[in-house]
């Protein structure tokens, strides 16, 4: 059987959502994602390459490669917490409705692993 493209329900081969709710809500994503593509992106780009320069940073002058990797880190998490948006593989392997909440997780142990970085240094040395 085929899947309703928002929450995976068995729906049949002339539908794609399983009720106007659905519908409604892959719409707003869709919408959501197209119009904050741009921003999702840049953000993304600017913390992945803080990261490792942040780590990097912490060998030469521990507080700002700390603030750096941590600042990243939590910035990364709490934009996947803002901003769901899955790749098309999740999509197509969970639906949209769980794969948002796949995203989200996944920021949200972005953000403990920021807290976690900024909590070691801290402590250690």
């Amino acid at each position: 059987m085929k899947q309703c493209d928002f929450c995976g329900k068995e729906i049949t081969y002339h539908e794609q959502y399983c009720s106007d709710d659905c519908q409604l809500h892959a719409n707003r994503f869709y919408e959501r994602t197209e119009k904050f593509a741009k921003l999702f992106t840049g953000v993304n780009v600017v913390c992945i390459f803080g990261i490792p320069v942040g780590l990097f940073l912490m060998s030469v002058v521990r507080p700002v490669g700390t603030a750096l990797a941590a600042g990243s880190c939590i910035l990364l998490g709490l934009i996947l917490l803002i901003f769901p948006f899955p790749t098309e593989g999740m999509i197509k392997k969970f639906k949209i409705s769980k794969s948002i909440r796949i995203t989200r997780f996944i920021g949200l142990g972005v953000i403990a692993l920021g807290l976690l970085v900024a909590g070691l240094t801290t402590f250690v040395l």
